[in-house]
């Protein structure tokens, strides 16, 4: 049996969920501007680190919200499908979040 290779796959969001999440990756992207202007006018170090560490929060946050959506969508109509290598892409994929 061939693997699918990731490009191939697709997930089909519907546009309530593109809207919640383009909204996330908006406001991730306005603190991430935020801390490019605090550097720019010479911003404290600790005040910067704190808002890397709301960033690295926010995109923990949105991370997790694909990944629930991937698990309760992808992965369980693959494992309805009986495409079990799905169970592979997932151990790859905790992985690298645990990195």
């Amino acid at each position: 049996m061939e693997k699918e290779l990731c490009c191939n796959k697709k997930t089909i969001r519907g546009e309530e969920e593109k809207k919640i999440i383009n909204n996330r990756i908006n406001r991730i992207e306005g603190q991430l501007k935020g801390i490019k202007k605090m550097i720019g006018e010479d911003a404290y170090c600790n005040d910067v680190l704190i808002q890397l560490s709301a960033i690295e929060n926010s995109i923990k946050s949105l991370s997790n919200h694909i990944l629930e959506n991937h698990l309760y969508s992808c992965v369980t109509r693959d494992l309805e499908n009986g495409k079990l290598e799905v169970i592979d892409e997932l151990i790859s994929l905790f992985k690298k979040f645990n990195k």
